[in-house]
């Protein structure tokens, strides 16, 4: 058990400095853009901030824990929930900069169908996650 808690916090201090930079640049983002930018590019109507949400999460790189703090900063911009967690699962699940390497070791076929449905997914994901929270 012992071995449980140095492991942990092992894995907080090597956190630490990537959580730090992150709300380092999500400050220095909030002072330099301001608000209805980000409420402006995820909210293009209905679906298309899903999308928006979606292409971006696809796209970034970096620890998930990263996309989890992007996230509450953009619900308090204003950004509405659907986008917001679009991009959040789509960031952890769909990884299109690695795509080369996965495809390398699992297979070009695999890598690109995994991809896919994925970024599928992760609408069907941020849907039902608004409809669970509207019965909530």
């Amino acid at each position: 058990m012992w071995q449980s808690f140095v492991k942990t916090g092992r894995s907080l201090v090597n956190i630490t400095p990537i959580l730090m930079g992150t709300i380092l640049l999500v400050g220095l983002g909030e002072a330099l853009v301001p608000r209805s930018f980000y409420v402006k590019i995820f909210s293009d109507g209905y679906f298309g901030g899903l999308l928006v949400g979606d292409v971006i999460g696809s796209i970034s790189a970096g620890n998930p824990i990263v996309s989890y703090v992007l996230g509450g900063e953009m619900l308090k911009q204003g950004v509405g929930l659907m986008a917001v967690t679009t991009f959040i699962v789509s960031w952890v699940t769909i990884g299109l900069i690695q795509l080369p390497s996965e495809a390398m070791i699992l297979g070009k076929r695999f890598a690109i169908v995994r991809n896919i449905t994925a970024f599928v997914l992760s609408l069907v994901v941020a849907v039902v996650t608004v409809l669970i929270f509207r019965i909530i």
